[in-house]
């Protein structure tokens, strides 16, 4: 592996997780590749952990919020100081582990394109037949190849690009990457999603609470998003936040008020209209992504449910934002 490529993984009380993430990037890179873990005030023993597995540690102080972004700003950070030769960064999350041949697929494609800022792949759920919200999340990872409009937290960066828009935005508590990635588009770079395999997740959701968390971090990452670039030339996440009230309070309430007048004919309007949805998102799914019927079924049905968890997102970024409090970490994840 060449010796301009760097390590940066972050984590939280990944636990054995981690260990699969630090073993399986030592396993793939040589002894000059340098790792550095970002921790995010862990109480097991992760410090430990990447400490013995050979990874130089930073632990963030505790007394500003913790966000993955000022993980990934920290481990950057620190690349750049201690190995300045480095021309590219590989992020990755402590719950994940590299693919074999990932980091040499992505780095040829970053030499043969000198405009590419980020080369992602897709993530692949370890066990998503454990229980439908595994399934979901493993549908939800799968992209259309080719250039991208962003990227997810796990992706190959190249160093000059990011040091031009001064890394992520450390404040957000979740969707810095395609905040980024806007960023770094209109400068003139871009993102390139490659036809593999880059990285295996192990989302590990057993209970639908913890569905429920991470849709409702979706539902506020829309709502910033919006509320940062809505009106700007990209328009983001406008169709999405306007879908959000949409379909998560404005039908459902309409539906209620006139429930009375007409003797429940609204309700079963309401039924029938998420029913409509679901079938459009399942058709979607089996003709741009060709998944199995089953399988469309899962992706369609959740992500129809989603959006009341994502209106009360929404809804809980703007009382955040109007009584001015400090956002906290949306976690949905069990120690492990």
């Amino acid at each position: 592996m060449a010796s301009d490529i760097g390590i940066v993984a972050i984590g939280r009380n990944e636990g054995e997780r981690l260990k699969g993430c630090l073993r399986a990037l030592k396993a793939q890179i040589s002894e000059q590749t340098p790792i550095v873990y970002v921790d995010s005030g862990s109480t097991d023993d992760s410090v430990r952990t990447a400490r013995e597995l050979g990874a130089s540690v930073i632990e963030l102080d505790l007394a500003q919020p913790f966000t993955a972004a000022r993980a990934r700003n920290a481990g950057f950070n620190y690349l750049m100081t201690h190995f300045p030769q480095l021309h590219y960064v590989q992020f990755i999350d402590g719950d994940c582990e590299l693919s074999a041949g990932w980091l040499e697929a992505a780095r040829q494609r970053l030499d043969q394109d000198p405009q590419l800022a980020i080369v992602c792949g897709y993530r692949q759920e370890r066990f998503p037949q454990a229980t439908p919200y595994n399934r979901y999340t493993d549908l939800e990872w799968q992209k259309l190849p080719g250039e991208a409009s962003a990227c997810g937290g796990d992706a190959l960066v190249r160093v000059k690009a990011i040091r031009v828009v001064n890394g992520y935005n450390g404040s957000l508590i979740c969707g810095e990457e395609p905040e980024m990635c806007i960023r770094l588009r209109r400068l003139g770079w871009k993102i390139w999603q490659l036809d593999r395999v880059m990285v295996i997740h192990d989302a590990d959701m057993q209970h639908f609470g913890q569905w429920w968390k991470r849709a409702v971090r979706g539902g506020w990452a829309v709502a910033e998003g919006f509320a940062m670039y809505g009106q700007a030339p990209e328009q983001y996440m406008v169709r999405r936040h306007r879908s959000g009230w949409f379909w998560g309070f404005g039908i459902p309430a309409i539906a209620l008020a006139a429930a009375w007048p007409t003797r429940g004919l609204s309700l079963l309007l309401l039924v029938l209209a998420y029913a409509g949805l679901m079938y459009r998102v399942y058709r979607y799914r089996r003709s741009a992504y060709s998944n199995p019927p089953a399988h469309a079924l899962n992706y369609a049905f959740f992500c129809t449910l989603s959006k009341f968890a994502q209106a009360v997102g929404q809804l809980k970024y703007w009382l955040t934002r109007w009584q001015r409090k400090t956002p906290l970490l949306i976690e949905y994840k069990a120690s492990n």
